[in-house]
């Protein structure tokens, strides 16, 4: 289980940075913006799909669908800025 939650950490903290350059290139579409936002929204939203009030499963969908809709919309991005944003990022 650790080993996972450490993996998950480590996707999660490289798809992040990936899509903070993304983010930040000149010609970031406008979706991506947007998506990002929802993104954000739903992480501090009091409106889950599951409630944070149940221990262990509230927090679990967070962690499971923040990274799938990081790594969803850095899937969809055009081909030239991909390769940019995942070199400054390794680097």
């Amino acid at each position: 289980m650790f080993k996972r939650l450490t993996l998950l950490w480590v996707l999660l903290r490289g798809d992040a940075r990936q899509l903070w350059f993304a983010l930040r290139h000149p010609q970031a579409p406008g979706w991506l913006k947007w998506g990002t936002a929802l993104i954000a929204l739903y992480l501090v939203s009091p409106i889950d799909l599951i409630p944070d009030v149940l221990p262990f499963v509230g927090v679990m969908d967070d962690l499971v669908l923040v990274p799938l809709a990081i790594h969803w919309l850095l899937k969809r991005l055009p081909p030239g800025m991909t390769e940019p944003a995942s070199k400054r990022s390794a680097g």
